[in-house]
Order: C-alpha cells, then structure tokens, then sequence
C-alpha cells in the first residue's frame, strides 16, 4: 500500500516508515502472519504514555486555577477511548488500518477499540520518527479544537456556595475542624469535617487543607441535595 495519502492526512512525512507501517497493524493481522509482522501494541502502550503526557502538559499550564481533581477529570476526558476514536475518524486511519481477513469482515476498521488503539500507536510512531515537539503538535491539532467545543469544566468553590447557603439563616455556625494530618512533608494528606453547629455534615481529604475543606464542602452539598 502507498502510504503517501495517509501521510499527507497526518501532516508528517515518515523518515523510517516501518514506524507508520507498525502503527497500522493489528494484531490480528500480525497472527496471521505467523510473527513475520509485529502488531502496534507496544506503539499503543508508548503513545498511551506521550498523548497523556502532552494533554496534561497543556492543561497545567493554560488551566492554573483547575485543582488537581480537575486536572485529571478534564484529562482523562480527552485521552479516552471516544476521544481517540473520534480523533482517528478525523483522518480516515480506519481505511488504512492492516488487519486479517476475519477482523475485517467483522468490522474491525470502525470498532471503537481498535481505532482509539491505532491512532495512540500512530503518536508513537510520530513521536520516534521526529519526537516530542511533532508528536505535541499532532496532537493539539485534534485537542486544542476539542477544549474548544467542550470547555474545560471550571472548578466550584464548594466552600463559598455552602456558605452561601448556610448565610441564609444568621443563627447557623459553620466551621471546618482538622481531623487528621498524615505522610511525611513532601506527600502531606489532611482530613477535615465541616461543622454545622455541633452536627458534622461533611468530611473530605486532601493534599492541603484547602482541598480538604472544599472536599468536605462538597460532600456536604451533595448530602443536602445540592
């Protein structure tokens, strides 16, 4: 197969295409070659680790008021399964995708799994070929346009919204008490209760006692029906 068309759909030009042609190989189609092949597996497992890394690069840096909670949600959003495969349509990698002669009769070339696996190989290949900075600019050409359509959910102060709450009754005493202090100084993890009066109505942890107050803040608006 000329791999010329594809190669313009990536936007990169392959010095070693063994790497490309790795890439687009399933391992159904590596079997039936009785090992004379190797399957994109081991490009999935590094391209896994460079799409990860290039994503929460991004985010640390253009998101500095997310907490780490968020950070990871808004991540691992864009690096699933879905995202992957949504990606992968985006340049047709189904069409050019080698797999035996059952997977594609099965409808391998649009199976969600294989095409988000694929396209994480393809970054690796990428990434070998040229790497980091071509492999990060493959890949903010499908995120960048994503965190556009979809913005990064920006975090709640869930202290600031129970307080509101609690402030329409002036009698109310709401207090956040430090419960538990643990880990060397480094890697410290705080436990803390909110108090509504005497009565605890949330608990939370975290790696400061802010996260842990806003983690108890929380649970206590989730447990009032918030």
């Amino acid at each position: 197969m000329d791999y010329r068309e594809f190669e313009e759909k990536l936007g990169h030009r392959f010095h070693n295409k063994k790497y490309l042609i790795t890439a687009l190989t399933h391992s159904s189609y590596a079997n039936e070659a009785k090992g004379k092949e190797e399957s994109n597996e081991r490009l999935e497992f590094l391209g896994d680790s460079v799409l990860g890394f290039v994503v929460a690069d991004y985010l640390f840096k253009n998101y500095t008021q997310f907490p780490e909670g968020d950070l990871t949600k808004n991540r691992a959003a864009l690096v699933c399964e879905k995202a992957c495969c949504g990606f992968a349509k985006q340049i047709d990698l189904g069409n050019y995708l080698r797999l035996s002669h059952g997977e594609q009769n099965s409808g391998g070339r649009t199976r969600s799994s294989i095409l988000a696996d694929a396209f994480e190989a393809v970054i690796a290949a990428i990434y070998l070929d040229a790497g980091m900075e071509e492999a990060r600019k493959f890949i903010l050409r499908f995120v960048l346009p994503m965190l556009k359509a979809h913005k990064p959910k920006a975090f709640k102060d869930y202290k600031t919204a129970l307080q509101e709450i609690i402030q329409q009754n002036p009698e109310e005493h709401l207090e956040y008490v430090l419960t538990g202090e643990s880990g060397p100084d480094h890697d410290k993890h705080f436990t803390v209760e909110v108090h509504l009066n005497s009565n605890v109505i949330g608990k939370g942890g975290g790696r400061s006692k802010k996260e842990a107050e806003q983690q108890a803040a929380r649970e206590a608006l989730e447990l009032m029906g918030y």
